[in-house]
């Protein structure tokens, strides 16, 4: 009887707390209305002949209400009418959005008396949206109750589900994935105090465990054998496959739904999260049902793509919405002045910053990070068993801008304090988190292969292949042209050049013949510094005794450029070949870490030789050169902070675990390739949570696809 009334007191309080905090707010939010029109002369609260300041202070207040309820009851639907416009669309039309809630605001108040012009609403609106946010979360700061219930409208999320009844519910595991932050920037970050957080973690006893990519070190490979277990038949980031006759790539909704598709029906159950999990941000899902920003699933059609739900999560609160997209703004100019800057200083290496781009990386850097974050408190606050969110920040930046280096620096300090709030929203979760950071790869710098030798990989297959080239790649297979002067690489650039320009002459003296007809053009595909050449009239894996009689001079041509480390080809003799230059060929079977793929470190060899065993592999697989003393590769794309191949930091990611879960390996032993890391990150979801049971797949059935939260038709990728 007594915990009756003590508990009906204690809602009475809470209550009035709550009714405390909604005046308090009114009426900040009034006196702010009231500022604003005085300072803005396209924005009135009286009548044009005047009023008095009581009755001019109820227009402002009543204002003040009608915007606060257009704000909650309202703006809600209109977030969720928009969750099909993309995110960077919905970003740009929160300032006009809000500005007109403002307007009709306006238009409710009694006798007409609150005027604005369409462009002071919006600036009003802002600032009502951010003062109202501010003065919320100011009262609620000593009042837990107030705190998670503002983390739970902010994220989208209902109240934590109710214990069964044990002392203590079991932990849960928060995985976040910094994308592209290698191990070696994540120290130096800790180091020169960029990284905060991540410092007193390790001061407190958190292991940092390097791990070793797989060849295709990028997002795709990574997170598919992390996510699911199994990144078979995953070359490079976008490859073409002969018996579908598309070209695949990892960051199209159409071919990571397939790619899921793939290693769920290879592995046998629906992925590391499909026990109560949550996937934020990724390109997969995990096997997870609760789904935001998951690209594998924005092949899905219609109202049940619950991979916008995040978008609507998020920006359903007004304050969100106009915070993030004054911070899209902010993060535009951000980008346009460094790029400006680099410019001006004549840095190099430098890449085209222009176009789209700014808009890009404020997505990447403001959007997603916002609407993944909240997510993810959101995901904690509901006590969800494992969580699996990727951060793409840095490597957007990155590419861009290089992996080290000022710009970079400042995306590293903002990826600390989310991880910092999400630690502080832990606090509050009704059951105790383990957060585990880790990364899918690193990068590497270098001057792009095209800015060091004058020309393309694509132009370079192409001259190889008896092909058309522009005129600027001929004039450079010209003796005594090019530029770069005496440059031993520019000399042995040109010199490979001339072989791929000129027919080669075989041992008799004869002008060697190429096949007859007309065969089609080869596919070239690059994914950082690695690269693909398929011949799609050929429906097997070309030997190279066949490219050499169709086309004797391109192998020649690529082994022998300077720019290139090695090149992977199948051969009728040896199975399939390394080669390098100065004539170096040696049998895949009998690869090490020695010969041509020293350089490139312990590992290079069984990563080769586990990619030329996919069915997709392509015809003929090339390595950009590694330069160990400087750490840089020639990425194949137009970026100057790549990863896609071997060659420095690209290939070492890290792992950083809390001490109260299991080492991930043995002393003395590695972590190599993202298979091993799930069996690492299965293993801690056990020992936090019990078994996982993975679901059951029957491949008679077909019951692969049911594992996949898909239905309708998807998406087919568009060939390029």
């Amino acid at each position: 009887m007594g915990d009756g009334r003590w508990g009906g007191a204690e809602r009475w309080r809470s209550a009035g707390r709550a009714l405390g905090r909604v005046v308090a707010v009114w009426a900040v939010s009034t006196l702010t209305l009231l500022i604003l029109a005085a300072l803005l002369p396209a924005f009135a609260l009286q009548s044009a002949e005047g009023d008095t300041f009581t009755r001019t202070a109820l227009t402002a207040a009543a204002a003040a209400g009608a915007f606060g309820l257009l704000g909650a009851l309202v703006w809600p639907l209109i977030v969720r009418a928009l969750l099909l416009v993309p995110a960077l669309v919905l970003g740009l039309l929160v300032f006009f959005l809000n500005g007109s809630l403002l307007l009709v605001a306006l238009w409710l108040v009694p006798d007409g008396r609150g005027t604005a012009d369409p462009e002071t609403a919006v600036v009003v609106a802002a600032v009502m949206s951010a003062v109202a946010s501010a003065t919320s979360t100011g009262l609620a700061v000593r009042d837990d109750d107030a705190y998670r219930r503002r983390l739970y409208r902010l994220t989208g999320r209902t109240r934590p589900r109710v214990s069964d009844g044990t002392p203590e519910q079991a932990p849960g595991t928060v995985f976040l994935q910094l994308d592209g932050v290698g191990l070696h920037v994540l120290r130096g970050a800790v180091a020169d105090g960029l990284m905060p957080t991540v410092a007193s973690w390790l001061a407190a006893g958190h292991r940092l465990t390097p791990w070793r990519t797989d060849w295709s070190s990028q997002t795709g490979a990574s997170q598919l054998g992390i996510l699911h277990g199994s990144n078979e038949d995953v070359p490079a980031f976008r490859w073409y496959e002969k018996d579908t006759g598309r070209v695949m790539v990892s960051n199209r909704p159409a071919s990571a739904v397939e790619l899921q598709r793939r290693a769920v029906r290879r592995t046998g159950d629906g992925g590391l999260l499909t026990v109560d999990g949550a996937s934020r941000g990724n390109l997969f899902s995990g096997g997870a049902d609760q789904l935001a920003l998951v690209l594998s699933m924005a092949a899905r059609r219609g109202r049940r793509n619950r991979s916008r739900a995040g978008y609507f999560a998020y920006f359903s609160d007004p304050a969100n919405a106009v915070r993030t997209a004054g911070s899209l703004v902010a993060e535009c100019l951000r980008e346009i002045f460094q790029s400006t800057r680099a410019l001006l200083r004549r840095e190099t290496p430098r890449v085209s910053r222009g176009g789209t781009y700014p808009f890009v990386r404020a997505f990447a850097t403001v959007v997603e990070r916002d609407v993944v974050v909240a997510a993810v408190m959101g995901d904690m606050l509901a006590g969800r068993t494992a969580v699996y969110a990727d951060l793409v920040a840095y490597d957007e930046v990155a590419h861009h801008s290089g992996p080290h280096g000022r710009d970079t620096d400042q995306v590293l300090r903002r990826l600390d304090r989310s991880v910092a709030l999400i630690a502080t929203v832990a606090e509050h979760a009704p059951r105790p988190y383990r957060i585990v950071l880790l990364s899918d790869h690193g990068q590497s710098p270098g001057e792009t292969f095209e800015g060091a030798y004058g020309l393309t990989l694509k132009e370079l297959v192409r001259a190889g292949c008896g092909l058309p080239v522009p005129r600027r790649v001929r004039r450079r297979g010209r003796p005594g042209t090019g530029s770069g002067g005496g440059s031993e690489a520019r000399d042995a650039a040109r010199d490979a050049l001339r072989l791929a320009l000129h027919r080669p002459v075989d041992e008799t003296g004869e002008t060697a013949k190429e096949l007859p007809g007309r065969p089609s053009e080869p596919i070239v595909l690059a994914s950082g510094n690695l690269g693909l050449v398929s011949f799609p009239d050929v429906p097997h894996r070309m030997t190279r005794e066949e490219i050499d009689r169709r086309h004797p001079a391109l192998l020649r041509a690529l082994a022998h450029h300077p720019g290139i480390g090695f090149v992977l080809v199948a051969s009728e003799e040896h199975g399939s070949v390394v080669l390098a230059r100065d004539g170096v060929e040696v049998p895949v079977a009998e690869l090490d870490d020695t010969g041509p793929l020293a350089v490139f470190g312990p590992g290079a060899a069984r990563a080769v030789r586990r990619t030329d065993g996919f069915p997709h592999v392509a015809d003929i697989m090339v390595n950009s050169m590694y330069d160990p003393a400087t750490g840089t590769v020639h990425a194949f794309e137009e970026q100057i902070g790549s990863h896609g191949g071997l060659g420095g930091e690209q290939s070492h990611p890290f792992l950083l675990s809390p001490p109260e879960l299991s080492p991930p390996v043995g002393a003395g032993e590695e972590l190599v390739g993202a298979e091993q890391v799930h069996r690492v990150l299965r293993r801690w979801l056990r020992e936090c949570s019990g078994p996982q049971v993975p679901l059951e797949i029957s491949p008679s059935t077909g019951g692969s696809e049911s594992l996949l939260p898909v239905d309708g038709p998807v998406a087919q990728d568009k060939k390029r």
